[in-house]
């Protein structure tokens, strides 16, 4: 309370942060300068004719591969999670709408939306207290991006067998991977870490340093699945064959162009592998403008014309959207959910988490 005659400070109005909407704007910006000179400099009457003549057969059996990895990874998912929550009931139609929407949500919004508004979705549907719920979770989906390193280094080894298409980017290529290995790194070692700070003189410090052990430790319990062979080896099947539904997805779209001839099936590990490690940090929504970079430098690599690489970053990344949008639309509607909710949810899970 206040003393009698102290002025009292006016209530703190929390900012919208505006600076990240004009981050967006100048990048959306910058990849569309990109774009436009790019184009400039291509033929727009080849990409035009090949966007024309592309096989509507192959692009439909792209399209049913895509739309089946996210039921494989929704199924490697419901197996974390029962492996991190062995004593909770856990719906495996809550988990594939969780999921469907999570991936429309990175496909509609900048940043990596998806993963903590699907990580909300799944614990309001719980039953327990959804502040802890939210951190196991959230260790749950960081065992699957465990599993997608695997993967990621499978396409790998794949493409650089193939072609040297990172010679002198070797160290920007295990930059990005090793982000989620140094994450791991924390998780593991950070209880031990902030035991230090738990003996600080100051309150503040012992404070966060509490609340940061409660919180690693919780999610760790998220990683369960590797110590659990009955839930570990049916997730790491499903998500890896999650992974070779994708790259057929994407070597179908060469056979819609009729690419086959320069394109085999290690371009299109390539491809599905420079898409992957580009969107790490997406720029804009879908990482527009980006995933086309990418599939031009890969496509070139292997002896692609730009009029017909272009055309395939195109095909490619409409498959991924309408695939997300297609099934998470329906997910999002049936889960009661809005677009405002979207956008909301990782500020919602990361106040639910701390308080």
């Amino acid at each position: 309370m206040s003393r009698p005659g102290t002025p009292q400070s006016p209530p703190r109005r929390r900012l919208r942060p505006r600076w990240r909407y004009a981050g967006l704007l100048v990048g959306v910006l910058l990849v569309a300068g990109v774009l436009v000179f790019a184009v400039s400099r291509l033929n727009l009457h080849r990409i035009g004719h090949a966007l024309v003549n592309a096989s509507p057969g192959w692009i439909a059996l792209a399209l049913l591969l895509m739309a089946l990895s996210m039921v494989l990874r929704s199924v490697s998912w419901q197996q974390i999670l029962r492996a991190a929550l062995p004593r909770t009931p856990i719906p495996w139609k809550t988990v594939l709408r969780a999921t469907m929407i999570g991936v429309m949500a990175s496909a509609v919004f900048p940043g990596r939306v998806g993963e903590p508004t699907r990580v909300v979705v799944v614990a309001r549907r719980l039953p327990g207290p959804t502040k802890q719920l939210l951190a196991v979770i959230a260790g749950t989906v960081f065992s699957q991006t465990l599993i997608n390193l695997i993967a990621l280094a499978v396409l790998a080894a794949v493409t650089f067998s193939s072609v040297s298409l990172f010679h002198g980017h070797e160290a920007g290529l295990a930059g990005a991977l090793a982000v989620p290995v140094l994450i791991g790194v924390l998780v593991f070692a950070g209880p031990g870490l902030l035991r230090l700070g738990q003996r600080s003189r100051f309150d503040r410090v012992r404070n966060a340093a509490s609340l940061l052990t409660r919180l690693l430790q919780l999610a760790r319990s998220g990683l369960a699945m590797f110590t659990r062979p009955s839930h570990g080896v049916p997730a790491v099947a499903a998500q890896l064959g999650a992974w070779a539904l994708q790259w057929g997805s994407c070597y179908m779209v060469v056979l819609a162009l009729g690419l086959q001839n320069k394109a085999t099936l290690a371009t299109a590990a390539a491809v599905l592998l420079a898409v992957n490690v580009t969107a790490v940090v997406p720029a804009t929504p879908s990482n527009v403008g980006v995933f086309q970079a990418a599939c031009l430098v890969v496509l070139a690599a292997f002896g692609v014309g730009a009029g017909a690489a272009l055309a395939y970053g195109i095909i490619l990344q409409a498959v991924e959207v309408v695939t997300a949008l297609g099934l998470g639309v329906p997910a999002l509607l049936t889960e009661g959910l809005t677009w405002k909710d979207i956008r909301t949810a990782p500020q919602e899970a990361e106040e639910d988490i701390a308080s």
